[in-house]
Parts: C-alpha cells; structure tokens; sequence
C-alpha cells in the first residue's frame, strides 16, 4: 500500500461509534495546537460519520480556547440532520476534559445547476510572486509563493500556495487539507491595513473560522488565497477570504475573526 499523506496522517484517529481520539504530533516547540489542524480534523471526524455521497459545503467553527501538542484529542459528533441533500453535523474537540474548539459542518450531495463566479484580477500574479521558506505552522508542507516585501514568519496575503506531496484522491481529505491551510494568512491579515505587522505586535489569536467549499481543491495545484481586511474595533479583527485555481476560479470562500491585543 501506498504511504498515507501527512494529512491523511493527521486523520487516523481512533473511533468508538461517533467518538474519535487522536494523539497529536510534537511540534518542537510549538505549545498552542495550530487552529487549521484541528479544524481539519474536526472536519474529518464530522465526515466519517456521513454518506459517501455528500461531500463538505461548509463549516463554522470557534476556538474556544488554546490546545497543545503531543497529547490526545477528543472528537464528539452529534448527527444534527441526515436529509436526502444535505447532513448537518455538530463536533466537539475537547482536550483534558476542556473544550477547545466547537464546529458545525455541513455536507451536500452535488446537484446539476448553474455555475457562476465573479472574475477578479488578481491581487498578485503568479510570476510576480517569490518563493518564500520558513513559514510558521506547517509552513514546511507547503510551497508558498508571496510578495517581494513579504519578509515576514507569516504568510502575507495575497500569496499563492501548494502541497509539496499529492495528496489522496478523496474529496474529504482534500476538504481538510483545504481547511488546514485556510488558516495560514487570516491573522495577519485582519489587522487594519495601517497597522504594520511585527513580531512583537501584541497577542493575536484566532477566535471563529467559516469556510465555504464551492468547487473541487487540487492541494498539489497552485491556488491563490486573497485576504482583505473587513472591519477592526474592539480589539478584534475581521478578514474575509477568497481562494482562487489558477484559472481564477473561486474554489472556497473563507471569513474568519482575530483577536489582536496590541
């Protein structure tokens, strides 16, 4: 059998009915858990308990407080709704007994129908944009391509993005990949377009996340991931994100809100 991916690694878990557990990797030093990992695999274990036939539409997550890594994970999933179309799904990841993030997911049999998006021209072309390494939170899964300027341990938006392996053939997986990698770039980018970011900014951390799949992800082919930011007030940061294939096409739609205590 072929080596599983590292994402398909991060979804091993073990199930007991709608009950999944999973131990999560040492990071180095790394103490707080990422919030693409476990949105990812929130998404994975709501998955495995719907019909082949559906596939993610969306989710809407909130990450109620900082997990860590090297210990295990506790995913809960409640079947909320189980419709010819769709299935609702509501999961809870707890660590030690504390809850650190609570999901809803949902999941859409593909219907025949119109196919629309807008065109926008790109924030930053594909042959504008410079290879950029060392990236925080499994940057080094990815092959990442951003701005000139982006001098950063972020990943500045607008910035086009790639697995470095193929990831497996299987529309949740690569759902989970997308999630995962729909959390490199929101943070930054929800501070005001004002603020220069630096590392010794402040406190800044992600409080809820909201993706909307739209079209099938290819995570080995280059997509472009825009962020804007929407709205800053009370110490909390609003961005709003589109990813794009390379022939512009939006494949998902993300929002998500920062708390950024400067």
């Amino acid at each position: 059998m072929a080596a599983l991916s590292w994402i398909a690694q991060l979804l091993q878990f073990d199930r007991d009915g709608d009950d999944f557990c999973i131990r999560e990797p040492r990071r180095g030093a790394a103490e707080r858990l990422f919030g693409g990992l476990i949105a990812a695999q929130s998404l994975g274990a709501a998955g495995a308990t719907v019909d082949d036939g559906k596939l993610p539409q969306s989710l809407h997550a909130y990450f109620v407080r900082g997990g860590r890594y090297d210990a295990e994970v506790e995913f809960h999933v409640d079947r909320i709704r189980d419709g010819r179309a769709f299935a609702t799904r509501h999961v809870t990841a707890s660590q030690n007994g504390a809850v650190i993030l609570e999901m809803m997911a949902s999941f859409h049999e593909p219907e025949p129908g119109l196919d629309w998006s807008p065109e926008i021209t790109p924030a930053l072309e594909f042959d504008a944009a410079v290879p950029k390494v060392d990236v925080m939170d499994f940057g080094d899964k990815f092959d990442l391509r951003t701005m000139p300027t982006d001098h950063t341990e972020f990943a500045i938006s607008p910035f086009w993005i790639r697995t470095q392996d193929e990831i497996e053939d299987d529309p949740l997986i690569r759902a989970c990949t997308l999630t995962f990698l729909s959390d490199l770039g929101p943070v930054p980018a929800a501070l005001p377009p004002t603020v220069p970011l630096r590392s010794d900014l402040g406190f800044a951390a992600s409080l809820d996340h909201s993706i909307w799949f739209h079209r099938p992800f290819r995570p080995h082919g280059w997509h472009r991931y825009e962020l804007r930011s929407a709205n800053h007030n009370d110490s909390r940061g609003l961005a709003r994100g589109s990813l794009y294939d390379t022939a512009g096409t939006l494949v998902a739609s993300v929002s998500q809100e920062a708390l950024w205590r400067i």
